[in-house]
């Protein structure tokens, strides 16, 4: 009964979150259904393990959330994620105007811009570019998809998306583990990837489909849509009503001056990660009042925040003039950070939940089971979690809660990095995360007004396909070499 009760929540989660219900609800429901096929006291499961959960998961990375977001929102209404996707389509032109896209999606948010924000200023963009090259409409939100979804999420070393920040607590790890291997998986992404959208472009051409179909829906109204932000918000880390909010610059910085802040998020991060932090003395941590941590549950955490807020005092200095509105600004970014944070939070509590039922033990045996190496087992379990859950974040934070303990004893028996650990979680989780009930897909085909049934083939292709390809790789190179 205990086995079905986590079926039957997991169900009940799955359904009503696709068809748009908040997922602050449906997590602490779908839990209690399944402690209450295990018997087990249903207001301690929520007061004290679901919360409880919840509560750890914001108290490590909200920070993270809250930085991202304001970060993203000052990238955007500064005019610096317009300044840099104009760039690069005037210097490309539409001759290449599926690598522009991809370029210009992967440097904004390699340099920290929000996921949604690169969406709703990329789109506009694609379409110009697309309509004047003549590439079926259909094709844009794979090409973004391509760009901003995939190697720069989870592959990338020092990347400073959430996903590549949750493992370190488990694993004790930097933004830059397993750098090499995140560098060729990135490699096979970005060409299996452009492999695939010339290959459909070249397609389109011999059968004569052109450009095609009506223009994109206006952003405020896609944005608005509470369908859209309700399935977003549990996605990634930003909500979208807030893109609305603030006031954008009517006048673009340079280019040079737009690219600044997001090569000083790269820039600091590893200098925090690699060289600062390492230096100094953090034995204090080890107190009680300080949670009797160590540096190295924390530090790749802090190199993030750090880089992410050096970034944004110097955004706002060399920007102060091109924001309009700063404090409407600031407090749409800080705003819309709040309900995707407590959204996965939500699922993570969920799975803490379902992590203590006597009947997990079989499910974490049987993941255990999967062939005889833990590499195969962990990139398993994450890509099952990120999939039913529909969020990378989510997935990857369930995971590693209820096994990321026996992967670090199973690591330490045999002798694997905790470095290679953290790169195949996140590669994991940012492979069937983008199954078509993903928010981050729902809000993509919307922003470009594209349908499923266009577009999600192609999507699929370089967001999922690519992605299992780079981590079969890592995972066959890691096994044979190690972490590098």
């Amino acid at each position: 009964m205990g086995l079905l009760g986590i079926l039957v929540g997991l169900g009940f989660l799955i359904w009503l979150s696709y068809r748009g219900w908040t997922i602050l609800l449906l997590a602490p429901a779908a839990a209690l259904i399944a402690a209450a096929f295990s018997r087990e006291p249903l207001l301690a499961h929520w007061t004290q393990t679901f919360m409880g959960s919840a509560a750890q998961f914001l108290a490590q990375f909200f920070p993270l959330f809250l930085l991202g977001a304001l970060f993203g929102k000052l990238m955007d209404d500064s005019g610096s994620v317009r300044a840099i996707s104009r760039y690069m389509s005037e210097r490309m032109g539409p001759s290449h105007a599926m690598l522009a896209v991809v370029l210009a999606g992967a440097a904004v948010t390699y340099g920290g811009v929000s996921l949604f924000v690169a969406f709703f200023v990329l789109a506009p963009m694609a379409q110009d570019l697309f309509r004047a090259a003549n590439i079926p409409r259909r094709l844009m939100p794979a090409a973004i998809a391509l760009g901003t979804s995939t190697f720069t999420m989870s592959a990338l070393p020092g990347t400073p998306a959430i996903q590549n920040a949750i493992p370190m607590p488990f694993f004790g790890t930097t933004p830059f583990a397993a750098p090499i291997l995140g560098i060729i998986a990135s490699g096979i992404m970005l060409a299996f990837g452009m492999w695939w959208l010339k290959r459909s472009q070249a397609a389109a051409e011999r059968a004569g489909e052109g450009y095609g179909g009506a223009d994109m829906l206006p952003a405020n109204g896609v944005a608005d849509d509470q369908f859209i932000r309700e399935r977003a918000t549990s996605a990634r880390e930003f909500d979208t009503a807030e893109l609305q909010h603030g006031q954008a610059s009517e006048t673009l910085p340079p280019v040079a001056l737009a690219a600044l802040p997001l090569a000083t998020v790269v820039i600091v991060n590893f200098l925090m990660a690699m060289l600062v932090l390492p230096r100094l003395d953090f034995s204090f941590l080890a107190e009680d009042k300080w949670g009797s941590t160590s540096l190295s549950a924390v530090a790749g955490v802090w190199s993030v925040v750090v880089a992410l807020a050096t970034a944004t005092v110097l955004l706002i200095l060399i920007n102060r003039e091109r924001l309009p509105n700063l404090r409407a600004s600031i407090d749409a970014g800080a705003n819309a950070s709040v309900l995707p944070a407590v959204s996965v939070a939500s699922l993570v509590g969920f799975g803490a939940v379902v992590a203590m039922l006597p009947a997990f033990a079989v499910v974490r045996d049987w993941v255990l089971s999967i062939g005889s190496n833990p590499l195969v087992s962990l990139a398993t379990a994450t890509n099952i979690l990120a999939a039913l859950t529909g969020s990378a974040s989510g997935g990857l934070t369930i995971a590693l809660d209820a096994l990321g303990e026996t992967f670090v004893r199973i690591a330490s028996e045999t002798g694997i990095d905790p470095s290679l650990l953290h790169r195949v979680a996140v590669i994991s989780a940012g492979t069937l995360d983008s199954l078509p009930h993903n928010g981050a897909v729902v809000t993509l085909l919307a922003v470009c007004g594209t349908s499923h049934r266009e577009s999600y083939r192609d999507l699929a292709m370089v967001a999922i396909v690519g992605a299992v390809v780079a981590l079969v790789v890592v995972i066959v190179l890691g096994s044979l070499f190690g972490s590098f």
